[in-house]
């Protein structure tokens, strides 16, 4: 009989953070990038580029820290300014 691994809440939680979290945190940022004092085209393109630069550090922060609560402390932690940022982009 073939047993399922199980995984601890930890991992699943932090594989979530890393995937959506970290997407989350990439889409404000890139969002966040409009507000720069450049042309719109290249504020554009700015914010794409640092996007996966943002996905990937998110990605390493969730598996770096010691817990899956730390991980999730950090990544809303980081999006609190880059949301006031993109805010007015939104409005």
């Amino acid at each position: 009989m073939i047993r399922l691994a199980r995984f601890p809440f930890g991992v699943v939680s932090r594989i979530v953070a890393a995937v959506l979290g970290g997407y989350a945190l990439a889409a404000l940022s890139s969002v966040a990038a409009v507000r720069l004092p450049m042309p719109v085209g290249e504020a554009v393109l700015t914010g794409m580029l640092a996007s996966f630069l943002v996905y990937a550090c998110a990605v390493i922060w969730v598996f770096a820290v010691r817990s899956a609560t730390r991980a999730w402390a950090g990544l809303v932690v980081a999006a609190i300014p880059l949301l006031v940022l993109a805010w007015p982009v939104w409005h």
